[in-house]
C-alpha cells in the first residue's frame, strides 16, 4: 500500500484535465484571477487577524518569508511585527501588487519571481505558505525547504478540501466527467507526519465575502476553467445559479474555499 506522501502525489496527479477536453480549449484553463488575490489581501489588511496571521505573529517580531505570496494576504496583515519580508511567487503581476502594498506599509521587502523550492532566498524567522500545498505534488522537497528556511516557525494555510472540488458538479454537467475528491487537509497532515513533522492543526471558516467585483467575472473565470468557449457563458451562469451561488457575494470557485486549515510547526 502506498504511503501518505505517495498517496498525496497520486491524488494530485488525478486532477490532470483529460487530453480530449484540453485540446478543445481556446483559452488556458489555468486561470489566475489577479483581482481575487488583491481583494483578498485588502480585506485582510482591514480585518482582525485570522488563525494563520496569529500563528505568524506568534513567531515574531522578526523577518518573514512568504512562499506563494500572491499579493500578500498571509504576511502583510502582520506588518507591524515584521522587520523584513521576502515574497516568492510565479506571478510578476502579483509580486508588483505585493510590493505596492509593502511600500504603503513602510515595510522593507524583497520580491523573488520563481517557483518554490527552486529559488535562492535567505532564511527568515517565520516562513508562511498559504494555499500552495495543493500545487505541490512533490511534497518532501517542498516542505523540507520550507522548514530549512525557517529559524523559528513554519505556518501553512490550505483549504480543508482540494479547492477544485467545488467545480466537480460543473465538470459532470458540462462534460459528464467525474473528477477526484482528494487530497484533503487531513491527507496533508498525514504526509507531514510521515516526513517527521508534528504540525499543530487549527480548522476555521471564512465568512462569505464577494471575491469578484461582478458575477460576470466569476462566470468568465469558471467557463475558462471548464475549457468552454465564450458563447457558453450563459449556460455557465445558469449552472452556477443552480448550484446556489449568491450573485451578490460570488466566491472564487476553484480557489481557496471557505473551510480553511492552518498548520504550524516549530523549527
Amino acid at each position: 500500500m502506498a504511503d501518505a506522501v505517495d498517496r498525496w502525489a497520486e491524488q494530485l496527479a488525478a486532477w490532470a484535465i483529460p487530453e480530449h477536453i484540453l485540446a478543445t480549449a481556446v483559452e488556458s484553463p489555468w486561470v489566475l484571477p489577479q483581482g481575487v488575490f488583491t481583494r483578498r489581501v485588502d480585506r485582510h489588511l482591514a480585518a482582525p487577524a485570522t488563525p494563520t496571521h496569529r500563528a505568524v505573529l506568534a513567531g515574531l517580531p522578526g523577518s518573514v518569508l512568504d512562499v506563494g505570496a500572491g499579493a500578500g494576504a498571509a504576511s502583510l496583515p502582520c506588518a507591524e511585527a515584521i522587520t523584513h519580508v521576502t515574497a516568492v511567487d510565479t506571478s510578476a503581476g502579483l509580486l508588483a501588487e505585493f510590493g505596492r502594498r509593502a511600500e504603503a506599509l513602510s515595510l522593507p521587502f524583497r520580491v523573488v519571481e520563481g517557483r518554490w523550492p527552486g529559488v535562492d532566498v535567505e532564511p527568515a524567522d517565520v516562513v508562511v505558505c498559504a494555499h500552495v500545498l495543493y500545487n505541490a505534488p512533490d511534497l518532501e522537497p517542498f516542505v523540507t525547504a520550507l522548514t530549512a528556511h525557517a529559524r523559528r516557525k513554519v505556518v501553512v494555510e490550505l483549504a480543508e478540501a482540494h479547492p477544485l472540488t467545488t467545480l466537480n458538479p460543473l465538470w459532470r454537467h458540462f462534460h459528464r466527467l467525474e473528477r477526484p475528491t482528494g487530497p484533503t487537509a487531513d491527507d496533508a497532515v498525514a504526509a507531514l507526519r510521515e516526513l517527521g513533522l508534528d504540525p499543530a492543526v487549527e480548522r476555521w471558516h471564512k465568512a462569505a465575502e464577494p471575491e469578484y467585483a461582478h458575477f460576470d467575472e466569476l462566470v468568465d473565470v469558471t467557463r475558462r476553467r471548464l475549457c468552454l468557449p465564450a458563447e457558453r457563458a450563459g449556460e455557465v451562469a445558469e449552472a452556477l445559479r443552480g448550484l446556489g451561488v449568491d450573485e451578490g457575494t460570488p466566491p472564487d470557485l476553484g480557489s481557496s474555499g471557505r473551510d480553511v486549515v492552518t498548520l504550524s510547526w516549530d523549527r
